[in-house]
């Protein structure tokens, strides 16, 4: 389906295109058999097919294989990619999940070329409305390493000839219950075992904080170059700023500091009586686990004991064959022996 209502865009931008880290894993394993094959291709892009399911408001990509792909890096027209070999491996895929269909196709990018627009129109043979995923296997700034578009007609207002284009829409990395086992199991040695917990969630708000930043400054360059015309004005992305930006608070209002400062209070006050709860609770099982193993002790300790007196007592008590106390042992007893 081709977008060519502002109705239609507006169904396209809000669908979500989901990933999942089988397909990561893929895309990485793919890329990097490319690169051990020749050295020289470290730049140059992989292209695979894209499988799984079209809900309408969420596409979920559950599934990938690699195809044969080649370009000349110095004429962007100039391009191979083998058909046949797509249509063999999805009826492959279908006898082993017929629930997976083909939903789109993916490159590594990491940016737009200028050829995209003619493999997609070549992916319509297969599907009437294919994602793109760029799948970026080397990013440089903190963030979700995928970005999903749709090809489009964009019609202009003035009523010149329409052109297409990619649409850009929110992409997201989750995963099911197996799938997290197997990361986990995966990352098992990247992750730094001797690192604290709170170690951990510093780094892990650091990286957000500098996704953050480049956020905003990504923003920030886009607004100044609307400002100095070099880039025409989106009132779409200049409504979503702007609700964006309504959402922040009025630092400016003189009872927003305190009402801050109480409500980081009660925060901290719930964690402060949690922590003293699970003190309390982990002093107490301490304590009984002591009278536990006290009381087993002195169970066993007073079966002993009573094993050993009652030998002692009986030989002390001993007596001779006429009947007579034992003076041998009274007087062993007296010489302290």
């Amino acid at each position: 389906m081709v977008a060519t209502t502002t109705e239609q865009l507006t169904a396209l931008a809000g669908t979500t295109v989901i990933v999942h880290p089988l397909v990561l894993l893929s895309v990485a394993d793919h890329h990097a058999r490319s690169v051990s094959r020749n050295a020289q291709s470290a730049q140059k892009r992989v292209v695979g097919v894209l499988l799984g399911q079209d809900n309408g408001k969420t596409i979920n990509v559950a599934n990938s294989f690699a195809i044969p792909f080649e370009e000349d890096e110095r004429d962007s027209k100039t391009w191979f990619l083998d058909h046949n070999y797509i249509e063999g491996m999805y009826g492959m895929f279908k006898k082993v999940n017929a629930r997976e269909r083909m939903i789109g196709w993916y490159h590594t990018g990491p940016k737009l070329r200028a050829s995209d627009q003619e493999i997609n129109d070549l992916f319509k043979r297969f599907i009437a409305r294919p994602v793109m995923v760029i799948v970026d296997v080397r990013p440089q700034n903190v963030g979700i390493p995928t970005d999903a578009y749709f090809a489009v007609e964009e019609i202009k207002d003035d009523g010149t000839e329409t052109r297409k284009t990619f649409l850009h829409v929110p992409s997201a990395i989750e995963a099911e219950e197996a799938e997290e086992i197997g990361v986990e199991h995966l990352l098992r040695d990247i992750k730094d075992s001797t690192t604290t917990t709170l170690a951990t969630r510093v780094s892990e708000q650091l990286a957000s904080l500098r996704g953050l930043k480049s956020r905003i400054s990504e923003i920030q360059k886009y607004l100044a170059d609307i400002a100095a015309g070099n880039m025409p004005v989106n009132h779409q992305v200049i409504y979503h700023l702007q609700d964006a930006l309504n959402l922040l608070p009025d630092l400016s209002e003189q009872g927003l500091t305190p009402s801050f400062a109480s409500s980081t209070n009660d925060q901290m006050l719930v964690v402060y009586l949690s922590s003293l709860i699970r003190a309390v609770i982990a002093l107490h099982g301490l304590v009984d686990n002591k009278a536990t193993i006290g009381r087993a002790e002195l169970d066993d300790g007073s079966g002993d004991s009573e094993d050993r007196i009652i030998p002692i007592m009986a030989i002390d008590r001993k007596k001779d064959e006429n009947g007579a106390p034992n003076t041998e042992s009274k007087e062993k007893e007296d010489k302290g022996l």
